[in-house]
Parts: structure tokens; sequence; C-alpha cells
């Protein structure tokens, strides 16, 4: 077995996904490296994905399907991975490498049969001009380099909550809950670090910047007009979250605090952008988010 799968969903990425595929070929045989390409039709993404894996054979895997958005991608991903652990990095992001050879070190320090459902570690906003680059760092939520559980987390600054840049799920985990992010949608990272939760006993937390997470390209999801033009999707996922928390009704105090304030965010982020496009169709939109939620939240 493996120890950590990485799934790299691509869809016409050919001018920057070998940066990607090179980052994370730096773990050698404990790794396996899945590149997904999603349908890629304009560039040699195809080609590339399927030279590494001619190339590294033992390391890497080439999986080619009809375009499924990010999320299929994902999937696909998680269905062919056979590693212990398992990680997603998006093509035009990469991992450091001396942070890289410490996670591994401490994926190979689990006892069999005690390892943590959930590895987290910081990642950096690669921002294009940016002379600082942001590190978001949970050293002052998480207990440093120990296992711990949902009762030993302090409180989340606004920007420290835990995002696809900064989990490791164990592989297994993901399969027993069934995850499966929906086709053609942008946004599921948030469905993909949601859903697993209620599942998640035992935390490992590595203080190193581990993921490096690339903002520059115009037409980036994160981008304001795209989320924008995009926003229906974003409440597809809203109400997905919502659904599932409502499903889930997770047990724990802290895990239950934990995605009701996350879920408070993602829905006030949607209604800041359906206010900023100031059409009354949008703001109309905003109202029933709102409802909905409330709805549900009355229906537990």
């Amino acid at each position: 077995m493996k120890l950590l799968s990485f799934a790299i969903p691509c869809y016409n990425s050919a001018d920057y996904m070998e940066k990607c595929i090179k980052s994370v070929l730096i773990g050698g045989e404990d790794v396996e490296v899945i590149i997904v390409d999603d349908g890629s039709t304009k560039d040699d993404t195809a080609e590339i994905a399927d030279r590494y894996a001619k190339m590294y054979p033992t390391i890497v895997k080439a999986v080619h399907q009809e375009n499924g958005g990010h999320g299929q991608a994902v999937n696909t991903g998680l269905a062919h991975a056979t590693g212990k652990f398992f990680k997603v990095v998006d093509s035009d992001d990469w991992v450091d490498a001396r942070s890289y050879k410490k996670i591994l070190t401490t994926l190979k320090s689990f006892v069999e049969g005690e390892e943590p459902d959930m590895v987290i570690a910081n990642y950096v906003y690669d921002k294009v001009g940016a002379k600082r680059k942001k590190v978001i760092h949970y050293d002052n939520v998480f207990p440093v380099e120990q296992m711990f559980g949902w009762d030993d987390i302090g409180k989340f600054k606004i920007d420290q909550y835990i995002l696809m840049h900064s989990v490791i799920y164990r592989t297994q985990l993901l399969k027993d809950c069934a995850l499966q992010l929906p086709k053609h949608t942008f946004y599921v990272d948030n469905i993909f670090v949601f859903e697993p939760l209620p599942y998640v006993k035992k935390m490992y937390y590595v203080n190193t910047n581990f993921y490096r997470y690339f903002i520059g390209r115009e037409d980036q999801s994160v981008n304001e007009s795209v989320m924008i033009s995009r926003i229906d999707q974003q409440l597809s996922v809203n109400k997905r979250m919502i659904d599932s928390f409502i499903s889930e009704n997770p047990q724990n105090i802290n895990c239950r605090k934990y995605m009701i304030n996350y879920l408070r965010i993602m829905m006030e982020v949607s209604s800041i952008f359906l206010i900023v496009s100031g059409t009354k169709e949008h703001l109309e939109k905003k109202k029933a988010l709102w409802q909905y939620a409330k709805d549900k939240d009355e229906a537990l």
C-alpha cells in the first residue's frame, strides 16, 4: 500500500500542471500521483499526463474521463486511490519540498490502526505580485504534532478555517462516508472538507507550510467577477452543505459549532457577492438562501 495518494484534477492545464506534478513526485515510491484529465480538449494535458505515467509507472497513474468538472475529477482520483491517506492538489498549485518531507515523515510515524482521520498543515497564498506571501497556520487552534480530538481545539480566527489546501484525509474515511462530489459544479472543495467532518474523531496538526495556493489567473474560480457569474453554483453548494449538516446532525458539540460557523461564513460570502451584483434577482436569492437555512434548522 502507498502511504499517500495525490489526486491532481486537470482541465486544459498544460501551461502549469508540470510544476505541480514535479512537486509531488519528490515523494518517490511512498506516494502515488493520480493525474485526472477531465476531458481536456484545448491543449496537451492528456499527453502530459500519459508521458508522466510512462516515465514513472510505479508512481503515476493517468486517468482520462469525459468532462465532469472539478468535483468529478476528485471523485475519480479517490476511486483510484490506494494510499493510506488522500490529498487533492489543484493543477495550478504545488507543494513545498521541505515541508513535504516533514509531512511524509509524520505519516510514516503513525502506528498501524492508530492513524488520524485527518491531518492538517499550513498553506500559503502565493499571489502574483505580492511581496509577502500570506501563511494560514493553526498553531493557536490545534495542539502541535500530537493526536487530538474535537474537544482539544481552540478558537478559529476568520481566515483560519480548514480548507482543501490544508487537509489530508485518511482515504478509508472518505470511502466509508461515501463522499461523492457533484458534477459540473464549482466550489465543491467546501463540500470535500465539510461533509466528512462528523466522521472525524482523531486529528493531527503539522506546523509546516506545505501547500502553495496560486492566485493570479484571470479565469480562476475565486476571481470576484467569476464568482458572481457562477453564484448559482455557490448557492447550490451552500444548500448541499446545509442539507448535509442537518442529515448528519453531528453530536460532538465542538464539531457541531465548527460546522455551523463554517456554514455561516460560506453563506455570508455568497450573500456579499449577491449584494455586490446589485440586481433585484440576486437580492431575492440572498433572502431565499437564509430562509432555506432557517427552515431546515427548524425542522431539525
